[in-house]
This record gives C-alpha cells, sequence and structure tokens, in this order.
C-alpha cells in the first residue's frame, strides 16, 4: 500500500479507506495549516513542511500559528530546543490552543519536565470552548504524551500479550489501570490504549461517536505525530476477529470481520487473502460444528444461523443445505425449508438426500400429493444408488404400493362392520362403499397415514386402524318415524343440504349438519340409507345391523318429543321409548348421548358418553326395566333369553314382523326375512333358533295364546310381559339337611341311575317346526271343569296326574274331562321341562358372540351362577351325593306344561293364562321316575290354519301357476330316444286338486320355514297333473334337484322358469 491507505474508522457504515490526502471539508481549529503544508507534513516531507512555515513567519513576524505549526514539525525532527522556542514564542505573541499544546508537547517529550508539561495542556484547554470534538483531541493528545512518558503505552501492549497468552483477566485489569490513570477519569484519553487492547477483548468494543469524528481526529495525530495507523487499525481488526472467533463468539467475529472487508479496497484485501481464507475456513469449520450440535438439540434458530454461516463462507455443500432445511422445518419454515432442499437436488440429483428434505418440507405445508412423488423420488434413488450401504437404507421403507395394500387391508376389515351407504356430513351425498373409499384417499388423513405407512415399515396394524378408524368413525341415528321419512330414491345423487327442507328431511338436514360440526366425516339414517325395494339389501341390512351401531363411533338418540331445556323423566316419556326397533339401537352401542327437539343435549349432560350418566342411565333403568350394567355394557347372545324377552314385551312396531326381526341382533342370530310371513311365524323362527342352539327352555316360560308355529311357543310378545314365576329355592343348608334325610331312605343304584339317564338326555331342538322336548312326563290321570267366578272367558280344570299333587289350570280351550272310571283314549301329560342345570353342572358356555364373562341369573334350579357348592366341595366320585342332590331340586315345586296328545302320535300344549305350578307328592319316589323320562314332539294346533296353509299353500298356488303358465313342455332328458323323435303332443296342465294337495302335504310338507317351496313339489307332483304327462317328465328327483340349493323365495319365484328350463331341456 506504500503508505498511502489508511483505516478511516471503526465505526462500519459507509466509511471507505481514502488517499493518503487531507480529506476535503476537514477544519480542524488546533491545526490551522495550509494545504500544502499539511500535505507536507502528512508524507513525512517536514523540511518542506518547515520551509514553508518558516516564509510565513517571515512574512508575518506575529503569526503565532505559524510558529506554533513549525514547533510541531520541529518536534517530529526531534530538535527539541528550536521547538520549544517556536511554542514560546507563539502563546508570547498570542496565547491559543496551538501554542499551549506545541508547549505542553515539547516541555513533556524534548525536557522530561511533566508538571510543566500538564500546565501547558490545562492552559490549552481553557480555549476549546466547550467545543466537543477539540477538547476530545486536546485530551487525547495529552493522554498520549502522558502515557509515553510513563510507559503506560508499553503496560497497554503488555496486556495485549497476556490476553494472547489467554490470561484474560488479567489483561483486563491493567486496561482497568490504564483507563483509571487517565486524568480526570476521562475514557477518551486513554483511546489509542483501547485500540490495542479492548478491540482485541470480546467485550467493551469501544469506537468514536462519528465519522467526522475519526477523521478529523486521525489526520491531526498524523500531523502532530507522524503516525502511521494504517497497519495498527488492519492488525487490531484481525486481531479482534481471531480473538472472538476463539472465545466462541462467532457472529460477533463474523460482523469485525464484514466491516473490515466492507471498508478496505481490492489491493488491501489481496494483501491479506491468506489470513481472509484461513479465516473463513476456520468460522466455516466452526459454524459447521455448532449447527450440527444446535440441530441434534432441536435448536433450530441456533443451527439456521451456523449454517448459513457457512454457506455464506462459501462452504455450500448438499449437506450443509440439508441439514439447513432440516433446521427450516424444524421452524415451520417450509418454503424456505424447501428451497433449501431443491438447491441440494440441484448439487446433487442423484443423491436421495435432496428428496428425503423436500420431502419433508412439503409434508410439513401440506402438500401431500406433492410430498408423496418426492418419496417415491426418494426411494427411486435408493433402488438406484451403487453404494451398497446407501441402498440398505432403502429397507427402512415401503413402497407406495405395498403401503396402500396395508392400509386397504384395514378399510375392507373396518367397513365390515359398517353400514353399507353412508352420508358424507361434507358433500351432503350419498356414498356407497366405493365412493367412501374414494374420498378417504383423497383425504388428507390417507395421505398422512400413506406417508407414515411408507416411512415407517414397522408401524403397528394398531396405529393404522385407528387412523382407519377415525375417520370411517360413524355417526349412527337412533329415532321415531314419524310421517313421510325420506328414502333412499329421495336422495340419491343429491346433496342433502341443498334439499327442500320439508318434514322428515328438516330432521335429516339437521343431523347431517350435527355430525359435521361435531367433526364426523359419516352419518347414517335407516330410512335413507337402505334400499327398501331390494330384498338382499334389505336382508344383509337386518342381519348387520346390530353390528353397525355396535361399532358406530356415536349414536345420536333424537327425541322428536322432547322439548328443550326438559327435566328428568322426559326420556321415559317420550314415544321413542315404546318402538321395538329402539331396544338394538340403544343396547348395541357403545357410545350414545340424547338429543332434544333442538339437538341439544338432554338434561345439558355435556359428558361424551350418556351410558356413564348416572342420572341418565337411572332414569332409562326405571322405564325399560334393563338393569344399568346391562344397559352399559350390553353383550349379544342368547345367555339370560328369558329377560330380553320381557325387555321388549312391551314394544310395537309398525310392520309386525320387525318384533321378531329387531330382535335378531340382540340374541346374535341370522335368520331370512319374509315381509308378510305374520308376526307368529316371525316369532317362532326366532324362538325355535333360540331354543335350539342354545337348549336354553326359559322360552318356554310364558302364559297367554299359543302359537300357529308351534303350540309351546307364544303367539305374542306380549306373553313375556309377567316375570317368570317366583319358585321358592332351598338354601345349601336345607338341601345338605335333605341329602342326609334321604341317605338312608332312597336307594344309590337306582338314585345314580336317574342321575346318569338325565345327564344323558339330549337337549331340546327343533326340526321341521316341531319341538322335541326332553322332559319328565307325568301322565294326567283326571281332567275335570271346575266352576269359577273370577274367570268368565277361560275354563278351570282340576287336574290330577301320577306322581304330583293336585293342580288347577286355566285356559281358553275346552278340554275333554276324563277320570279313571272314565277314562278317554286322548293322552295328557303334565311335563316338566328338562334344565341341566339341576344336575349342578351347568353346560351353557359363553355364547360365541360375547366379549366378555356375564354370571347366570340367580334362580331356584341355580343359586351359584358360577359354579354350586356341591362343583366346590365334593368330587366327581361321590356320585351318590350328587344324585341325592338332584332328587332333593326336582323335589321342589316346578312350572309345568299341560300337553294334549294329538291323532298323529305328536302332542299340542295346552296355553294357560297364568303359571302351572306342580310338585311331586313325595321325594323318595323321585328315583322310581325313570321311565317318565321322555322326550316329546310337540308340534302346532292340527286344527288351528297354520303357517303351512298361510305361507306355502298360498305361496305355492300362485307360484306352480306362475311357472307354467307360458311354458311349452318338451321331453325331458331321461326319456328314451324313441320317445324324444316322435311327436308328443303338447301336455295339458291340469287342475290341481288343492284339497288334495293340502291333505298329501299335511305330514310331509311340514319343514323349516326357510326351505325352498320348490321342495315341496316332489311331495305333491303325483296330485297336481293329469296322466297324459309325457314320460318322465318333473320326475320327483329332477325336482328335488332343482330345490336342493335352498334358495329363498322371492329367488325362487323370480328365477324359477330358469331352473326348470336348466334341468328340463
Amino acid at each position: 500500500m506504500d503508505g498511502k491507505y489508511v483505516f478511516s474508522g471503526l465505526g462500519g457504515g459507509d466509511n471507505m479507506i481514502s488517499e493518503w490526502e487531507v480529506p476535503k471539508g476537514v477544519n480542524s481549529e488546533i491545526l490551522a495549516v495550509n494545504v500544502t503544508a499539511r500535505n507536507a507534513c502528512v508524507m513525512g516531507d517536514l523540511s518542506t513542511a518547515e520551509e514553508l512555515f518558516t516564509q510565513e513567519i517571515a512574512t508575518d513576524a506575529y503569526n503565532y500559528t505559524s510558529y506554533a505549526n513549525r514547533s510541531f514539525v520541529m518536534a517530529r525532527k526531534h530538535e527539541w530546543d528550536h521547538a520549544l522556542d517556536d511554542a514560546m514564542n507563539s502563546v508570547t505573541i498570542q496565547p491559543s490552543l496551538a501554542g499551549y499544546i506545541s508547549k505542553g508537547i515539547n516541555a513533556l517529550c524534548g525536557q522530561g519536565q511533566i508538571r510543566d508539561a500538564r500546565t501547558a495542556f490545562d492552559i490549552a484547554s481553557m480555549f476549546t470552548n466547550e467545543y466537543s470534538k477539540t477538547n476530545h483531541l486536546l485530551l487525547l493528545v495529552k493522554a498520549c504524551r502522558i502515557f509515553l512518558a510513563y510507559s503506560l503505552f508499553h503496560c497497554g501492549f503488555q496486556a495485549i500479550t497476556l490476553f494472547r497468552a489467554d490470561q484474560h483477566e488479567e489483561a483486563m485489569l491493567l486496561v482497568k489501570e490504564l483507563a483509571a490513570a487517565c486524568p480526570n477519569n476521562d475514557t477518551l484519553g486513554c483511546r489509542v490504549v483501547q485500540l490495542l487492547t479492548t478491540s482485541l477483548l470480546p467485550v467493551n468494543f469501544s469506537t468514536f461517536s462519528s465519522i467526522s469524528d475519526i477523521h478529523s481526529t486521525y489526520w491531526d495525530l498524523v500531523v502532530l505525530f507522524g503516525w502511521v495507523l494504517e497497519s495498527l487499525w488492519q492488525n487490531t481488526h484481525r486481531f479482534r476477529c481471531d480473538a472472538l472467533r476463539q472465545a466462541g463468539r462467532l457472529e460477533d467475529a463474523l460482523e469485525s470481520y464484514r466491516r473490515m472487508m466492507d471498508v478496505i479496497d481490492e489491493r488491501t484485501k489481496a494483501s491479506c487473502l491468506d489470513w481472509c481464507n484461513a479465516f473463513e475456513q476456520e468460522c466455516s469449520t466452526l459454524s459447521l460444528a455448532t449447527g450440527d450440535a444446535a440441530l441434534a438439540e432441536y435448536d433450530y434458530d441456533r443451527a439456521i444461523s451456523s449454517y448459513t454461516v457457512a454457506i455464506d463462507l462459501n462452504s455450500a455443500s448438499e449437506t450443509v443445505f440439508a441439514n439447513r432445511s432440516k433446521a427450516k422445518s424444524g421452524k415451520l419454515l417450509w418454503e424456505d425449508a424447501l428451497l433449501d432442499a431443491q438447491k441440494v437436488i440441484e448439487l446433487n440429483p442423484a443423491s436421495h438426500v435432496g428428496y428425503e428434505v423436500k420431502h419433508a418440507a412439503l409434508h410439513g405445508a401440506q402438500r401431500y400429493d406433492e410430498s408423496i412423488l418426492a418419496f417415491q423420488m426418494m426411494i427411486s434413488k435408493l433402488d438406484s444408488t451403487p453404494n451398497p450401504q446407501i441402498r440398505k437404507l432403502r429397507e427402512q421403507y415401503r413402497s407406495l404400493s405395498d403401503a396402500d395394500r396395508a392400509i386397504r387391508k384395514v378399510i375392507h376389515v373396518q367397513l365390515d362392520t359398517a353400514p353399507l351407504r353412508l352420508l358424507n356430513t361434507t358433500t351432503g351425498l350419498l356414498c356407497n362403499r366405493e365412493a367412501q373409499i374414494s374420498a378417504f384417499q383423497t383425504s388428507t388423513e390417507y395421505k398422512e397415514l400413506l406417508l407414515l405407512t411408507m416411512k415407517h415399515p414397522d408401524l403397528r396394524t394398531e396405529r393404522i386402524t385407528e387412523v382407519v378408524a377415525t375417520y370411517f368413525g360413524c355417526v349412527m341415528l337412533s329415532h321415531r318415524w314419524e310421517g313421510m321419512e325420506p328414502l333412499l330414491h329421495d336422495i340419491q345423487d343429491k346433496v342433502v343440504y341443498e334439499l327442500e327442507a320439508a318434514g322428515g328431511l328438516v330432521k335429516l338436514q339437521s343431523f347431517c349438519e350435527f355430525a359435521r360440526k361435531a367433526d364426523y366425516h359419516w352419518a347414517w339414517v335407516d330410512s335413507c340409507c337402505i334400499d327398501q325395494t331390494n330384498n338382499v339389501e334389505v336382508q344383509t341390512s337386518l342381519d348387520s345391523m346390530f353390528s353397525w351401531y355396535r361399532h358406530s363411533a356415536l349414536t345420536a338418540v333424537y327425541l322428536s318429543d322432547v322439548p328443550p331445556s326438559s327435566t328428568s323423566g322426559a326420556l321415559a316419556n317420550s314415544a321413542w321409548n315404546t318402538r321395538g326397533w329402539t331396544v338394538p339401537e340403544f343396547l348395541a352401542p357403545k357410545v350414545i348421548r340424547f338429543y332434544q327437539q333442538d339437538w341439544s343435549l338432554y338434561l345439558n349432560d355435556n359428558s361424551p358418553n350418556h351410558k356413564e350418566s348416572v342420572k341418565i342411565m337411572d332414569e332409562f333403568e326405571d322405564v325399560t326395566g334393563i338393569e344399568a350394567r346391562a344397559l352399559a355394557a350390553f353383550q349379544p347372545g342368547m345367555r339370560d333369553a328369558r329377560e330380553k324377552l320381557q325387555w321388549v314385551s312391551t314394544r310395537v312396531t309398525t310392520r309386525p314382523e320387525d318384533v321378531a326381526y329387531s330382535l335378531f341382533g340382540i340374541f346374535g342370530v341370522r335368520l331370512p326375512i319374509h315381509y308378510g310371513e305374520n308376526k307368529q311365524n316371525a316369532l317362532g323362527r326366532l324362538l325355535e333358533k333360540i331354543v335350539a342352539q342354545s337348549g336354553d327352555i326359559t322360552a318356554l316360560d310364558w302364559v297367554g295364546q299359543r302359537s300357529t308355529f308351534n303350540s309351546c311357543l307364544p303367539a305374542d310378545i306380549s306373553s313375556y310381559a309377567a316375570p317368570p314365576c317366583a319358585l321358592p329355592s332351598l338354601s345349601e343348608d336345607e338341601i345338605q339337611t335333605s341329602v342326609s334325610s334321604l341317605r338312608n331312605t332312597v336307594a344309590g343304584e337306582l338314585a345314580s341311575n336317574l342321575y346318569d339317564q338325565l345327564d344323558n338326555i339330549s337337549a331340546p331342538r327343533f326340526a321341521n317346526c316341531r319341538l322335541h322336548l326332553p322332559c319328565i312326563a307325568f301322565r294326567v290321570t283326571e281332567l275335570r271343569q271346575r266352576h269359577s267366578q273370577t274367570h268368565e272367558t277361560h275354563l278351570t280344570y282340576g287336574v290330577k296326574a301320577d306322581g304330583l299333587h293336585d293342580l288347577l289350570i286355566t285356559t281358553e280351550e275346552k278340554l275333554i274331562q276324563f277320570s279313571r272310571a272314565r277314562p278317554t283314549r286322548q293322552t295328557f301329560f303334565l311335563v316338566r321341562p328338562w334344565d341341566r342345570r339341576l344336575l349342578e353342572q351347568p353346560d351353557f358356555t359363553d355364547d360365541v358372540d360375547s366379549m366378555e364373562d356375564w354370571s347366570e341369573p340367580g334362580s331356584p334350579l341355580d343359586d351359584s351362577p358360577s359354579g354350586s357348592p356341591v362343583e366346590q366341595e365334593m368330587g366327581d366320585s361321590d356320585s351318590h351325593t350328587r344324585a341325592l342332590r338332584l332328587m332333593v331340586r326336582l323335589g321342589q315345586p316346578f312350572g309345568a306344561f299341560l300337553l294334549a296328545q294329538q291323532r298323529s302320535g305328536e302332542y299340542k300344549r295346552i296355553a294357560s293364562d297364568h303359571d302351572v305350578i306342580a310338585q311331586v307328592k313325595d321325594v323318595a319316589s323321585i328315583p322310581n321316575m325313570m321311565g317318565r323320562v321322555k322326550t316329546l314332539e310337540i308340534l302346532a294346533d292340527a286344527g288351528d290354519q297354520s303357517f303351512i296353509t298361510h305361507l306355502y299353500f298360498s305361496v305355492l298356488r300362485h307360484y306352480i301357476l306362475l311357472i307354467f303358465r307360458d311354458l311349452r313342455l318338451a321331453p325331458c332328458k331321461n326319456a328314451t330316444r324313441s320317445a324324444r323323435d316322435r311327436q308328443v303332443p303338447e301336455p295339458r296342465l291340469a287342475s290341481p286338486d288343492w284339497d288334495l294337495f293340502e291333505r298329501a302335504g299335511r305330514d310331509s310338507f311340514v319343514r323349516e320355514p326357510d326351505e325352498d317351496p320348490l321342495e315341496a313339489l316332489r311331495c305333491i307332483q303325483p296330485f297336481c297333473w293329469s296322466d297324459n304327462c309325457p314320460a318322465g317328465f318333473v320326475q320327483g328327483r329332477q325336482v328335488y334337484e332343482i330345490s336342493s340349493t335352498r334358495t329363498s323365495l322371492e329367488t325362487v319365484t323370480q328365477d324359477s322358469s330358469a331352473k326348470l328350463d336348466r334341468w328340463m331341456y
């Protein structure tokens, strides 16, 4: 730089390095020097400066300023005497600031007279007029010369030395001493020393107050002392930058470095290039280490700052950009993170890293489709990389197809327990399964789950199930149908919210809006989400409805007749509580809430599940008769069948068959739906299933009218309204006492044989609507009518039976009276239906549909639901004791049936309007009952118009004519070839003899109600056709084969002609 450039300041801003010349606009009050003389001083041409000042004195001998200026020049030449003479002449001619400064400098440096020098500087201060800039410079000049005299300046360099030796505290102490040594404790007095000390320390960096201060001060010091401060400023900044960096204050070091680089020119930069490169490299290394540490500690701000420093220092590698992208993602700066990710891809397109961070940024920005594409590109790069270690990273991820397949599998499982059609609460459209899945695949939830599954191949299925279940969580509506409810065709392909709000649509729209505001995507209403015209769909829906409610996210019970702000008791009085379908709708759900007319919560109960609300459940228990425990945690199945039948005994439905159909889910059974079959048949099929599948005979405990389906079953569900008869039961002590008394009076072998016989008897079962009932039958020996004024519409009979106490029975039927003296050929039995619980070895296992254990209810037959005392206190080896205990129980009163034998040998139950309670006369005679243990076949009353006539005969009459009305018959496949070749006249369909048809079918056509009616043709075929039917036409076996598919009645009717064509031609 040849001494022509100096650093002009420490303040930054727009300070620049200027040529070594007097700056324009400088107006120093201390050195009133012309430009030529000043330039000579600055350039070190002291002789020229002396000559110029001498000329000025020669021109004006009283020019005190020229004397003072020449004194400065002579002092710089170390001609102290000459300099002091000029200073004295100056102050003698005219006391001035410049004169006394020159006197003070020369007194101090030339003669070592410190006291005189201080006096001179003090007098000089009187000429500053408190002008701060002049006063500051005066103090600085004074301080510099005083410090030099006292070697304090050397102490400053000692402080620097101590600092560079990492002895920071000692260095700072010296600096404080230097500052304290300044006159009047003025900190500006030690400015030069501070430049060399505190500028290197990472604390308290001082600077001049303004740019103009720096310029004037700098040039005056150059003129006065001839100092070249260029290298001093530059080295000071280097030392400071290194010191701040070494102290870990990277941002301060870089700020100081940037200020220095901003103000120096290219020539100066070139001279310190090596230092600059080394400094930047060290700062870059430090910033990367700091950034990595900060990123690991989730200090994203510090990480971003550190990586930015490294990038600004030309350390812009893909790793740095990738890490900064991660840090920005951590700060949720998604767009900035995306820019860095794109930079990574540009730097290394073959690397997976750029797509990895791009995916993260896009994911955070909720740009899911782009995020998925980026993730796929990342997997593609991992698959194609030649580096085996990087390729191994591929094992950490799933492909898009694999992830989608895993999610779809869970979706299908979830939808197995969801309705076929659902209302989308967002769009207001009715959606089938495909539309539901499609909506999910376009949702944020699906895309987030897809990405999560792709990134975590070991993701537990439970987590996927949780997301899927939450999205497909459905709100089911339980309500009472009122007036014109909207049906499927009313809303199909229409937006529910846009339909005219009228009638039932108001309720539907309000419900969908309610579900949407509750953040549920799907809603279901029975009136419009089932195609009522499609029998297959109706069958599927009724089979699955209990499960749908069971797995719903919420069941909303809408009480349209409960006004807002109702008090407790309004729920009990609602018409909703009288309907049959509402029973499974409140038993099945796990979460249920009751809503009033305006969709506000009943009783203002904000609990998330009203099944957990004690107040609501207590009210509900009172009105339904169902225990709160069962209400809150009901499990479907056939256990406690009699109790469940009592729950629904007072319920009504619009369609009579629905009384039975609504119970299918409660009992966990699946049966065909045949609307039009009549109420008795529907209920009979249900009860038949319960008894046959579970062996539970409590469903036979009823009073009222018998069913045409089977005489052992009631005609109406209301027959279960009365609770079962409460029979007396024995305590364990009483049983033990009775057993002890029987030991010496009853033969052990007989008792054990009876026990074994009853233990091996088959369970009750139904076949072709006939009940095969295992029982202990007591033959009735006398049946006499008794006159009773309390039963005007019923007849009362006195009944005597072998081995039983006499009893009375009241019935609507008129029975044949007989006695031992006047016997009858018709046989009557009082029977005790066999209940295996009497053996004290219950074989009732948990229902397969149940999800937790339920204890058996207390009853006279079973005092210990979890195992009887005899099981706990004795082993199976003591068969005698076990048999005696059975005798004691058989000796207790029991509910009996009166059965009347029919001509065909089967039996019919005689219905009674009250319980028939019987009891054996002598307990000791019980072992002799082995001959009374029977399995009796009980059927419908032959005198009634049975379901055969109601359903099959009426349907088949129409069905047969429908099949053959337009059918043109041809030779069948089993005819001889000659028969097929000859011309056969068109057969004439004879008019069927329906009376003969019914008589033939009376015994042979009693079968399962869901059997294909075509099977009946095999039985009545000979009676339906004329004699001129072609050989081999409609052979019994062929017709039987046609019916072997066991299709539903409707399907058979629609497809019958095709079946006959397939089998006959």
